[in-house]
């Protein structure tokens, strides 16, 4: 829904329609109440089932349940706020999001031992008690960025009229957010399979695989943040037709994604097994976490290859072939490709994450050959325009 939300925002307020831009505004909050129904209809009760799915036991999902159930019902705070920020986004603001970010993890360090133990006349609500203190912390997130978005230019054409559920609009909304949607859930299936494979190998194979994992998704924040500046600048250009500014921030964000990851790279190579001994003395642990960081270090420099191109494929409203990209990144080749290893060629622990390497730098040259013919056909100009930044 944010990333939807942006994508259609910044290209309306780049081709001048603000009036057009104030109603997705209004409609994407109509559409963000819309998927929360349904968010809360289908956990409540499916989320048994899925817990099951994944190996939760009858005592465990009864103790979840605790939890999910409220932030099921509360799925309309967290949707609405993910809207706003969309719209923020779309405007060049990724700091008020930010300040929520920030506010609100502070805030649960009072609100969850509150909660969750009583104090006075607030009773203990136990695991309940975390919910209610993330939803508390939540709503008060989602007044401060509606206020926010209250107060920018797109409220000039923002009328209680504007509410009303539009089905064009809707429908727009919707052919934008679900192929992302189903990206998010094809990087989930992706995680899953590496597992899958890395538990193959014992507990503190996997004990060490996820704290390196951890580890290199910190790495990776700036990377995120580059993917929503390019979904913001590339829209908002697209939609005013100046698709030079959309290959020139497409190309700069690559250089510099990429340039940040080699750094990035060559200190966890240097340092891993140290890192990984700040979360464990396990020597076998350390010894498996260490190995997936030093592959992850020649893995890196590609990884802003399909970070960039989604948001590239977004903000010029092609939400599909990001979701194409993920489909053969994350799960179809490196299952394919891991079940042989693995199975067939009776492969080793850390032939896993070779032939994660392997895949991964592969598909990225796939990628960036794919990307001048994909311009070439969205902008409808020549290979020689094309290449001229």
């Amino acid at each position: 829904i944010g990333a939807g939300t942006t994508a259609l925002i910044s290209n309306s307020i780049g081709a001048k329609e603000d009036k057009k831009a104030s109603m997705y505004v209004a409609q994407s909050i109509v559409f963000a109440i819309g998927i929360s129904i349904f968010v809360t209809i289908f956990g409540l009760n499916f989320s048994d089932e899925l817990l099951r799915i994944m190996g939760s036991n009858e005592q465990s999902i009864i103790l979840t349940r605790e939890y999910l159930d409220i932030i099921f019902y509360g799925a309309i705070i967290v949707l609405v706020q993910l809207s706003l920020n969309g719209t923020l986004n779309a405007q060049g603001d990724t700091k008020s999001y930010r300040n929520v970010l920030i506010f609100t993890f502070f805030l649960n360090i009072f609100l969850n031992p509150l909660f969750i133990f009583g104090y006075g006349f607030i009773p203990a609500f136990g695991i309940a008690g975390l919910a209610i203190a993330t939803l508390i912390s939540q709503f008060i997130g989602l007044i401060y960025l509606a206020n926010k978005v209250y107060s920018c230019k797109l409220k000039k054409y923002l009328y209680l009229e504007c509410f009303k559920p539009k089905l064009d609009y809707i429908t727009t909304l919707f052919k934008q957010s679900v192929p992302i949607m189903f990206t998010m859930l094809m990087i989930m299936f992706g995680v899953f399979n590496i597992f899958y494979f890395v538990g193959q190998f014992g507990e503190l194979a996997t004990a060490g695989y996820g704290t390196a994992v951890r580890i290199e998704q910190v790495l990776l924040l700036p990377v995120i943040g580059l993917n929503t500046a390019v979904l913001s600048i590339a829209g908002q250009n697209f939609g005013a037709k100046m698709h030079f500014r959309v290959k020139e921030v497409y190309g700069k964000a690559l250089v510099f994604g990429s340039g940040f990851m080699i750094l990035a790279g060559i200190f966890i190579y240097l340092t891993s097994e140290i890192i990984i001994s700040f979360f464990t003395n396990d020597p076998q642990v350390i010894k498996s976490g260490a190995l997936y960081l030093q592959v992850a270090a020649l893995i890196g420099p590609v990884y802003p290859v399909f970070f960039i191109t989604s948001a590239l494929f977004q903000a010029l409203k092609r939400p599909t072939y990001s979701l194409y990209m993920t489909i053969l990144r994350l799960t179809l080749i490196p299952f394919m490709s891991l079940w042989y290893v693995i199975n067939i060629k009776n492969g080793e622990y850390q032939d896993i994450f070779y032939t994660i390497m392997i895949t991964n730098w592969g598909m990225g040259l796939v990628v960036l050959t794919f990307v001048p013919f994909f311009l070439k056909r969205v902008f409808k100009i020549s290979f020689k325009k094309l290449f001229v930044f």
